[in-house]
């Protein structure tokens, strides 16, 4: 009994209290993949890979949907079928070598490039007004002949030339402190940007136009404008909107094709009835690829403006959900870069490029679901259109270069490179012979 006592005996360690983070993590499946997901999430490099596989992602979907819509079109002219979708994928290339460049280049060189971009922009977008040079499109007036088949587009342009140096000059007011006066918030922004949109106008693009108008906005927002400045831009906007629809009777008769279930006198709502059509038919898992019926003839501008009623067609729910997942994972990583970074440069440019990808996405998927009138925007990195996929990758590796200049994501990229120098190290030493030891 006395060695029985004298025994010591350990006692099993005391289970973790139900009210531990760690017991609920354990015990609930979902909290723990949201716990994983959240620690994922705040990872450095995480908004890194999400832009550069959401877009990469975007744009090879896009190619794919590019082909599949526009072959018809492309026989029905006498074309090819796959005439559109090389047009496409050469745009892609040099798109992506402007993605890489982007992305490798100094914030410094980018700052350095605003001012030359502007204008050369505003060149352009005046050189399109002249007689015999600009040419005319579906009514617009935005387009500058190349030669051959090359068309280019030069407000797409404007939109990037805005960004960057409307983020520079709030940039360079901030650095001085003269973001709290609203005339150096407002001057010399605003005159640009109504420069810039009278071009455009001049033209007849509203939808181009409505885009510019958004990234002003996400720029004074960004900036800080107080609301009374905010609404009084807004109203001022509003109104000469108002004005340029209401004199002109394709914008009316745009505007009139909300929520109709017909194609409406002249059928002048036959595209956005089509695409509705389009989008009813797909069901969850849609038609299969390249089996689309109102591509035949029946949907106007399948491969640009409603390429996305194409893509419910033939992939379905499933196929728009997954677009719309990658719109919105490319947003919301835009959006942190803009939000943890320092630099006020970058966090204006960032919110500058996320604002214009965003809205034009919003306002094309609106378009074809019959919530908004159509604008005649593409869907960028997704529609065809070579003028419009150039800018944009441009601006894509702007975010990208953004990303990895977080001091969290410079320390992590740095960690790696001596890792790597190391196993190439030892796989050599490996390598050897016992002689050459």
């Amino acid at each position: 009994m006395a060695g029985s006592s004298a025994r010591t005996t350990k006692r099993p360690p005391a289970p973790p209290r139900k009210t531990s983070r760690v017991y609920r993590a354990r015990a609930n499946p979902l909290r723990r993949l949201y716990t994983q997901a959240r620690r994922a999430w705040d990872r450095p490099l995480t908004a890194y890979y999400l832009i550069l596989g959401s877009a990469l992602l975007i744009t090879g979907l896009g190619l794919v949907m590019v082909y599949s819509a526009s072959m018809i079109t492309a026989l029905q002219m006498g074309l090819s079928s796959s005439y559109f979708f090389r047009k496409q994928f050469v745009a892609a290339v040099l798109g992506s070598v402007l993605l890489v460049l982007a992305m490798r280049m100094p914030v410094k060189l980018h700052r350095a490039l605003a001012y030359p971009i502007l204008a050369v922009s505003v060149f352009l977008m005046a050189l399109v007004q002249v007689p015999g040079i600009g040419v005319s499109i579906n009514g617009n007036q935005n387009w500058i002949s190349l030669g051959g088949p090359f068309m280019l587009q030069p407000s797409e342009f404007g939109k990037l030339a805005l960004i960057l140096w409307g983020a520079d000059l709030l940039a360079r007011k901030h650095d001085k402190r003269l973001l709290t006066q609203w005339k150096h918030m407002l001057v010399p922004l605003v005159p640009m940007a109504f420069l810039l949109l009278g071009l455009i106008m001049l033209g007849g693009d509203m939808g181009t136009a409505i885009l510019l108008t958004a990234i002003l906005f996400g720029l004074l927002w960004l900036a800080g404008a107080p609301t009374r400045l905010f609404v009084g831009v807004l109203s001022v906007a509003g109104a000469i909107g108002i004005m340029l629809i209401k004199t002109s009777p394709n914008r009316m008769a745009r505007l009139a094709c909300l929520g109709r279930a017909d194609a409406g006198p002249d059928d002048m709502c036959w595209q956005g009835l089509h695409g509705i059509y389009a989008l009813a038919s797909g069901g969850f898992f849609g038609s299969g690829l390249g089996a689309s019926v109102e591509k035949w003839g029946q949907l106007p501008e399948a491969h640009t403006d409603f390429i996305f009623a194409i893509t419910g067609e033939e992939l379905g729910l499933a196929g728009t959900l997954s677009v719309l997942a990658l719109f919105a994972a490319l947003g919301y990583a835009g959006i942190r870069v803009a939000g943890r970074t320092e630099d006020p440069f970058v966090r204006y440019a960032a919110g500058g490029v996320t604002t214009w990808i965003t809205a034009q996405a919003v306002v094309n998927i609106g378009a074809v679901l019959g919530l908004l009138p159509i604008a005649g925007v593409p869907l960028p990195l997704f529609s065809y259109g070579g003028s419009a996929l150039l800018p944009t990758m441009f601006a894509v590796g702007l975010l990208i270069a953004f990303a990895r200049d977080e001091p969290a994501a410079r320390a992590a990229l740095a960690m790696r490179q001596p890792r790597m120098r190391w196993n190439t190290m030892r796989r050599r030493a490996s390598a050897r012979t016992s002689g050459e030891r």
